[in-house]
């Protein structure tokens, strides 16, 4: 029987088949306008929830999954750098999908598409809203309406995130290993790249290695004693740090994803038939979104510090980011994530100071943007 289990590497969830996530801390856009994509400014430290069933409420202990830590209107998106194989993996925020403004499904389907295929889509910000545009993840607590739950299923009952990830059939997987087996023969005798794709495995800039601004000056420490096999049977479950408090469970005031400015960022089009992919999930889990006051009285950690302002980040000069796949095809938005409404129709105007970068600070990932130029006969 295959193996399902999820685990925590550092702060990356592995599922099976392949797929690393990373929850990565970013700057908030403004509400109007279509952006740049933001910088990566950190991981969200990653922990499991059953390493505290003594201190998180009953319903976490029953979904199981693991918690990170957020700030009221904290943004946030997901890097799938480190996947190996292909996969078609599903976003839920609220169990409703980030791609298709679906419920929540137990498989693939199309029409609309309701998965992102990994690797090719290097990361998503956000919920698929506009035609080659995302709307950013933004945090919100539950109960005010603001969540893309509560919009697209006037409910707020489930909060956090939900991956679910879905390997190719056992035909399709056989397939292409032997495939990649026959791409590294021929590339072992070839002269080694240079220039823009020596900068990693696929073509990436080293900009992109593990998702855009992958420098990440604020990065989270890694879960303690995380490793990527389970506790030794008859061994005692992570203990919470030192001086964590031993309160009771409590209601954790629960914490949900709205939606905050637009950027430029594609949904890709599947290219493979449905059929390519197997019908069971290969592993999932679900991601409890934890106020930094909870996490501290839950772990004992204090959560890391609110990112720096968006004006100071530009003023210093430092990069923004454009990625463009000039062989993959962006994926239409359907009318459900189309009319999401940001959280400042709930919370208020955004009063954190915003200055826009130069065109010289946005930097182009992947293939240049434009139409391709023809040759003729010289």
């Amino acid at each position: 029987m295959a193996d399902t289990t999820v685990r925590i590497d550092g702060n990356t969830l592995r599922l099976p088949g392949g797929v690393a996530v990373r929850f990565i801390r970013t700057l908030r856009l403004p509400e109007t306008g279509t952006h740049p994509l933001p910088p990566g400014l950190g991981e969200f430290p990653v922990r499991r929830v059953a390493d505290y069933a003594d201190r998180v409420p009953e319903e976490w202990r029953a979904r199981g999954g693991v918690m990170l830590p957020v700030y009221l209107r904290e943004a946030m998106w997901l890097s799938f750098a480190g996947t190996s194989e292909p996969a078609a993996l599903q976003v839920g925020v609220g169990k409703v999908c980030a791609v298709s403004g679906r419920p929540w499904s137990d498989r693939p389907a199309r029409g609309p598409q309701n998965y992102v295929v990994l690797p090719r889509q290097p990361w998503l910000d956000g919920i698929n809203s506009g035609t080659g545009t995302v709307r950013q993840f933004v945090a919100v607590p539950l109960g005010l309406g603001a969540t893309v739950e509560g919009q697209v299923t006037g409910e707020e009952v489930w909060g956090g995130v939900q991956l679910q990830s879905f390997a190719l059939n056992d035909r399709e997987l056989a397939r292409w290993r032997a495939q990649e087996r026959e791409r590294t023969e021929r590339t072992r005798f070839m002269a080694p790249p240079s220039g823009y794709d020596a900068a990693m495995p696929g073509g990436l800039p080293a900009a992109a290695s593990g998702g855009y601004g992958a420098a990440m000056p604020m990065a989270a420490p890694p879960a303690p004693g995380a490793v990527p096999a389970p506790p030794a049977p008859g061994s005692a479950p992570a203990p919470a740090a030192a001086g964590a408090p031993a309160s009771p469970p409590r209601a954790a005031a629960a914490m949900g994803l709205g939606v905050g400015g637009s950027m430029r960022q594609e949904v890709y089009q599947d290219d493979r038939p449905l059929s390519d992919w197997s019908d069971a999930p290969a592993g999932r889990v679900f991601v409890h979104l934890v106020t930094p006051p909870e996490w501290r009285r839950i772990t004992g950690e204090a959560a890391p510090p609110s990112p720096v302002d968006r004006a100071a980040y530009t003023r210093a000069g430092l990069p923004w980011f454009d990625y463009f796949d000039q062989d993959a095809e962006d994926l239409a938005p359907t009318d459900t994530l189309r009319s999401v409404k940001p959280v400042g129709d709930w919370l208020g105007d955004d009063h954190e100071p915003w200055q826009p970068p130069t065109p010289g600070q946005t930097q182009h990932l992947k293939d240049a943007p434009g139409r391709p130029v023809t040759d003729g006969d010289w």
